[in-house]
């Protein structure tokens, strides 16, 4: 969740230019076991595909930049349209309003595209989707999920807010906002001051300790506003499937699902109806440490001891160094820019 929170907020700082990450292998003896956490059981892949299939709504939570992370995705869909359980697939990475722009993309199956076309039409979407300044890494990682899907004949839409709202919010906060832009977004009211207190908190500490003060509190309006938008987004998906099509699998950073937070919550409060399961791909820590450290619970008054996922699948880490340091080297190379231009 730590790292996620540092992708989302200083994506046009880190991502630019980002290369492929390199994988430093380290044993550990959990990489590739599947928990179930409410028993910290093992389970094989054949159960969990039976177990997730039995749901709704199927969270596959990821971090975003491991390419492990989405290779276990891509496996999963497979098996599920394999099964005859074509999911719905959402994407937190796209906003609602790209939607038809994924529509088209699917529809696009029959198509006989030769190399050149389809490398094409990748450029296009690329383009269209506003993917320009993220890395080649990150755009392959979503675009041959959204190739997956278009070859099992599924359904892809955006759950997102916009990036222009995403800015103006963490700009000027909820309260600051024009009320146009307000007419634009969704609220679930789910808030309160134990749980603002936790994601500040957070807000902080993937900031590296440092306090930017009013800062936080405009972090946690784009945090709520999104997640309120991806909710309803979710529910939106599931009231308007079809009968004959399988669940909606929902590919969204570990963040927004984390301990049943975020997104879950906001789901089942809107339609308490909807059966949800969350597999959380996990990298394992620096350290090789005991299952139990991973599944302690939720410490927070008020909120139930929820484990951090439904189940876990563990994988390797994309890298072992410390995020601080990039973190701070790239505020030191705006800061210095910056200088610069005063001194101009």
């Amino acid at each position: 969740m730590r790292s996620l929170i540092i992708l989302a907020v200083l994506s046009p700082l880190v991502c630019a230019c980002a290369t492929a990450p390199k994988i430093m292998k380290q044993k550990d003896p959990l990489i590739g076991k599947i928990i179930k956490a409410s028993t910290s059981e093992q389970r094989s892949y054949s159960d969990l595909i039976k177990e997730l299939g039995a749901h709704d709504v199927i969270y596959l939570s990821e971090k975003h930049d491991n390419p492990m992370h989405h290779a276990v995705q891509r496996r999963i869909i497979t098996a599920l349209a394999a099964a005859g359980r074509s999911p719905i697939i959402g994407f937190e990475f796209f906003p609602t309003y790209h939607t038809p722009l994924l529509l088209s993309l699917m529809d696009s199956k029959k198509a006989k595209h030769t190399p050149r076309m389809e490398a094409t039409v990748k450029t296009r979407m690329r383009k269209k989707l506003g993917w320009e300044d993220q890395s080649d890494a990150m755009w392959s990682y979503y675009w041959d999920l959204l190739v997956l899907a278009r070859e099992k004949g599924l359904t892809a839409a955006g759950l997102d807010l916009g990036s222009s709202q995403k800015q103006r919010i963490t700009r000027k906060g909820l309260a600051g906002i024009s009320s146009i832009e307000k007419e634009e977004l969704f609220s679930t009211d789910l808030t309160d001051p134990v749980y603002k207190a936790h994601m500040t908190a957070i807000f902080k500490e993937v900031h590296c300790g440092m306090n930017h003060g009013r800062m936080a509190d405009l972090l946690y309006d784009t945090w709520r506003a999104r997640n309120d938008r991806m909710a309803l987004s979710i529910v939106r998906l599931h009231e308007t499937k079809q009968d004959e099509q399988g669940p909606v699998v929902i590919i969204m950073g570990n963040g927004h699902t984390e301990y049943g937070l975020g997104v879950v919550d906001r789901v089942q409060h809107l339609n308490p109806e909807i059966s949800q399961v969350n597999l959380a791909m996990t990298e394992i820590y620096k350290e090789p440490s005991d299952l139990e450290s991973y599944l302690r619970p939720l410490d927070l008054e008020g909120y139930p001891p929820s484990p951090p996922a439904d189940y876990l699948w563990f994988t390797q880490r994309v890298s072992y160094e410390d995020p601080c340091l990039k973190f701070k080297a790239a505020l030191k190379k705006m800061k210095g820019l910056k200088r610069t231009k005063t001194e101009d």
